[in-house]
């Protein structure tokens, strides 16, 4: 019994059990788990480097870390208005449009990256000084975010090209390249991060080439490595894929509707990113007048927890797969208990994460800074933020079932709400009082309430009239 055959099952309408729904999902998050949370050991990566140069260089990163993510974020709005329609029409059997989808997909999403590019580079000189940072940080801040902007059409195709081959059923190729990308990151920060030094290795003394380009360097490592990975990605979906490679007798076309039914999946999915990292981009600015080392340790401690609810994001790719499959074959009974099975499975897995945070704190903020003070500050406040790992994990798992369903609006309103009216005010009437501390219990707090929202929408069942 593999994946494969049982999506086959799932899509001629074969009956399922349980115990093949459990593990066609467990199967399909194992690989799509591996690539979220390498994603994130790449971000630890440079944190850990970069740590190591210094309080101010690590701050300069997490100033500008919540613009990073809006940007991202769209990219990653951009792709999941096609990833979408592609798992749809393989469920239904429509193989052919759903490789004329890719092709119209990977041209839309390049052009709307190139936008995001020429507006990220003219607002890397000013953003670090609107976002609080002192005189000490922005010049590296700046320097960083215009490496990370002029990479982004880097980032939207692997978004883009890594999705699709998800929802073609196969996995376990993002999640193998994904890796190779974290070693390719390894490398590279070691050269472009630090000056040329003497290395003892087992006894053998060496010269270790290096630029010595510090946070600059950092952006730059990662760059090459998104780099080497996406030329990998579009090398398999167009060439290798069973399902959507390249056919030459296909002519490629473009589809009014279906790109009008991108924006409209896209549209709702964008403004949701938007709404979170704006309300992170207010909580930096929350943070910034508590001090460098506030600034440090927020930073950090976001790196840290993201390996806690990554695996919710794995779970929450495998169920965008699945309950997208199912909708298109026209399944409604099967999407349903899918998407509970894989929502239940998300707050299981982090709630085991949580308990493991809450223990491991103290080392996990150790591996990314030598400064006591933040290491200090950091384990507090991630300890605090472990109680709502169960909560945040129904929300993310959800979202990736109702965004297979096609469902995008709905819960973009619930996070616009839970931030803006939750965690926002909260964070900033405890801040002056509590610092640090006062900013994390507020984002706890929401993180609960969002989950219970998302409890309550997939227990109705409007989401699943969204079919495309």
């Amino acid at each position: 019994m593999n994946n494969r055959n049982l999506l086959e099952q799932l899509r001629s309408g074969e009956k399922l059990s349980f115990r093949q729904q459990l593990f066609l999902t467990v199967q399909l998050s194992i690989p799509a788990i591996m690539a979220q949370i390498s994603s994130i050991v790449m971000q630890y990566i440079d944190a850990s480097m970069v740590g190591r140069l210094g309080a101010d260089d690590s701050a300069a990163i997490g100033l500008v870390s919540s613009s990073t993510w809006l940007f991202g974020g769209l990219c990653s709005a951009a792709s999941i208005g096609f990833t979408v329609q592609v798992a749809q029409r393989i469920g239904a059997g429509e193989e052919k449009r759903a490789r004329n989808i890719v092709k119209q997909g990977l041209f839309a999403v390049l052009i709307f990256s190139c936008v995001l590019m020429a507006a990220g580079v003219s607002l890397s000189g000013v953003l670090p000084v609107w976002l609080g940072g002192g005189k000490e940080i922005c010049a590296n801040a700046s320097r960083y975010f215009l490496v990370y902007a002029l990479f982004l059409p880097v980032l939207q195709l692997n978004h883009t090209a890594s999705g699709m081959v998800q929802c073609s059923g196969n996995m376990k190729l993002p999640s193998i390249l994904h890796i190779v990308m974290c070693f390719l990151d390894i490398i590279f920060n070691l050269f472009f991060i630090f000056p040329s030094r003497k290395v003892t290795v087992f006894g053998t003394a060496f010269t270790m080439p290096g630029a010595g380009l510090g946070v600059f360097g950092a952006a730059l490592g990662t760059a090459c490595a998104e780099l080497v990975t996406v030329c990998l990605m579009l090398y398999y979906l167009l060439f290798v894929s069973q399902m959507l490679h390249i056919r030459k007798e296909e002519k490629f076309s473009f589809v009014p509707a279906e790109l009008k039914q991108a924006v409209k999946i896209a549209l709702p999915v964008g403004f949701e990113q938007t709404v979170m990292c704006s309300a992170q981009i207010m909580s930096t600015k929350i943070v910034a007048p508590l001090g460098t080392t506030a600034i440090a340790a927020n930073s950090f401690s976001i790196t840290a927890e993201s390996l806690c609810y990554m695996p919710g994001y794995g779970i929450a790719a495998a169920a965008t797969t699945v309950v997208g499959q199912s909708t298109g074959a026209g399944r409604k009974d099967l999407t349903r208990r899918l998407g509970w099975l894989t929502t239940g499975l998300g707050m299981l897995v982090m709630t085991g994460s949580g308990m493991l945070l809450f223990i491991f704190a103290p080392h996990m903020i150790g591996l990314l800074s030598p400064d006591k003070g933040i290491r200090r500050l950091g384990a507090q406040v991630l300890r605090i933020e472990a109680f709502a790992e169960p909560m945040y994990a129904a929300s993310i798992v959800a979202s990736g079932v109702f965004r297979g369903a096609g469902d995008t609006l709905v819960p973009s309103c619930m996070n616009l709400f839970s931030m803006w009216c939750v965690r926002i005010p909260l964070a900033a009437v405890l801040a002056p009082h509590f610092g640090l501390h006062g900013v994390w219990a507020a984002m706890c707090i929401e993180l609960c309430v969002r989950g219970v929202l998302f409890l309550f929408r997939l227990a109705g069942k409007k989401w699943q009239k969204k079919t495309i």
